[in-house]
């Protein structure tokens, strides 16, 4: 995108969650990694915190789709080869935390299925698109842990859809299955296309693109570079954790 078109809000928000997820990681290696308080993660306040932090991430990458089409396919290619890299690091350097199918995977994934079906996917109205989807992943929320539905209203999906290991990406892992970062497709990917769905609306609004245009200078600048930061940041949260933890 052209500077003089480039959504700057946007970017803020990108970094915003960054920020975010750079202390929750660093206080879950400090609480849970380095045992300080193993019960941290249990939570329901650091539950919604994640929670914020994932669906920020989620849903600001459906809609950045629009951004860069010529690159798409190039883009879910490197996000998949990064989150391969990162799956086999912390295999070697920390086996008990090691990461499968975590969210550069998915969101390469989301990338990569999303260019075939953009064609289809322009024929729907954005409204309805984006309520019909949010609807459908809160149907599917816990589908990876073997229930569809919402509230009190919760059904069982058959066991056999959990018997082989090479259906987890997709949402139904095996009961051995462990992942410390594990962002199936189901039912992360239609939060992806409510993402994608809130870009059909911005691209029809003159009014959100204005105030899509307002720079944060600190937080849109850290949300251009959230990939290498991404990557970056785990190994220097495990270390100045241990050295906390160990001083």
């Amino acid at each position: 995108m052209a500077e003089d078109r480039r959504y700057y809000l946007i970017d803020a928000l990108r970094g915003l969650a960054l920020v975010n997820m750079l202390g929750y990681h660093f206080l879950y290696d400090v609480n849970v990694v380095y045992g300080r308080d193993p019960e941290y993660f249990l939570r329901p306040a650091v539950h919604v915190w994640q929670q914020y932090i994932c669906w920020s991430f989620i849903l600001i990458a459906g809609l950045s789709f629009h951004w860069g089409k010529r690159h798409n396919l190039r883009r879910g290619l490197f996000l998949n080869a990064c989150g391969l890299a990162v799956t086999l690091v912390t295999l070697i350097a920390l086996p008990s935390e090691a990461i499968w199918f975590g969210i550069l995977n998915f969101m390469g994934c989301a990338v990569l299925l999303t260019v075939p079906l953009e064609k289809g996917l322009r024929n729907v109205s954005p409204a309805w698109g984006l309520a019909v989807c949010f609807l459908l992943f809160l149907l599917l929320k816990h589908v990876d842990s073997g229930y569809v539905g919402f509230g009190p209203f919760l059904y069982r999906l058959p066991a056999g859809l959990y018997r082989f290991r090479i259906l987890a990406p997709l949402g139904f892992p095996d009961p051995a299955f462990r992942s410390s970062d594990y962002f199936p497709m189901l039912p992360w990917y239609l939060l992806f296309l409510c993402g994608w769905f809130l870009g059909r609306l911005l691209e029809q609004s003159k009014a959100l693109q204005r105030a899509a245009r307002i720079k944060i200078p600190f937080l849109s600048a850290a949300g251009r570079r959230t990939i290498w930061v991404y990557l970056l940041h785990q190994p220097v949260c495990y270390l100045v954790a241990l050295l906390l933890c160990s001083s």
